[in-house]
């Protein structure tokens, strides 16, 4: 977690602008992000890794962000991929998904084997190509994203936000990235191959209904925002608690960079230095 942090810190155009969400972690998570120069947010109990990015989503935006990249603390994700997918398109509106080559990467069998299936039947609901509907690695324009009232608190929230951005008419950009994956004997990981996929497809039926089939967004949710009074970026960083290898995600972070645009004349914030939670 610290080093992940601290690495992200190094290459991210911005300073001062990493968010971590602790999910309810019983060790030092908090502590060590804190250490490593992260502004803590933090969930009394463990809530699931939808509910964690939703919150770091909502405080990055409270601070006066418009996008967020994410990425994972167990450092699959290197940070110079969060950078290159920061600039991966100049449309601040857009949800820019990575997209990773799971067999060259070495990644379990298992994995490759939910991840494809996961891909064909998304596709298949969304009518176009979904080449990695699983990576964490995104960048997020984050008042969009959460105008589409994304429900799921787990892993599901990944496959649900694309299917709501779709129905929402929000422009979806795959970028290629590398990832790194450890041994599989060293690797620990939340997700359960047989059970979270499950969850995905309930969640996924559920979005289908609610949206018509993907032909609208549900009643209640925002209509299609244009820009906001300022531009300015954001990373988003997730870790684990090892001690609970039954919880879904222990803990997430966000980061985010300075704005390119002049702050809006009503707001005095600045971006660079976030409010503790």
């Amino acid at each position: 977690m610290g080093e992940v942090v601290r690495a992200t810190a190094k290459v991210w155009p911005s300073r001062g602008a990493i968010f971590v969400v602790d999910d309810g972690s019983h060790d030092r998570t908090a502590a060590i992000a804190e250490e490593a120069g992260a502004v803590v947010l933090r969930h009394a109990r463990n809530r699931g890794k939808g509910a964690a990015l939703r919150t770091g989503m909502q405080h990055a935006l409270d601070a006066g962000f418009d996008v967020a990249v994410t990425l994972d603390a167990d450092g699959q994700h290197p940070p110079a991929e969060a950078v290159r997918l920061l600039d991966a398109t100049p449309d601040p509106e857009a949800l820019v998904l990575g997209l990773r080559d799971l067999r060259r990467a070495g990644a379990p069998r298992a994995n490759q084997i939910s991840n494809g299936i996961s891909d064909f039947f998304l596709s298949l609901f969304a009518g176009r190509p979904l080449h990695d509907t699983q990576c964490g690695l995104r960048r997020y324009p984050l008042r969009r994203t959460l105008a589409l009232d994304v429900r799921d608190d787990g892993y599901a929230f990944e496959a649900e936000v694309i299917l709501r951005a779709i129905a929402g008419q929000v422009p979806i950009v795959e970028v290629p990235i590398e990832v790194l994956y450890p041994p599989e004997n060293e690797r620990v990981t939340h997700f359960d191959s047989v059970r979270d996929p499950a969850r995905i497809i309930v969640r996924v039926l559920a979005t289908l209904a609610l949206t018509r089939g993907l032909r609208r967004v549900p009643a209640g949710v925002e209509a299609p925002l244009g820009s906001t009074a300022r531009s300015s970026t954001g990373a988003h960083v997730e870790a684990d608690d090892e001690r609970s290898r039954e919880r879904e995600r222990d803990a997430d972070a966000v980061e985010a960079q300075a704005p390119q645009a002049s702050p809006s004349p009503q707001s005095s914030q600045s971006p660079l230095s976030p409010p503790a939670p």
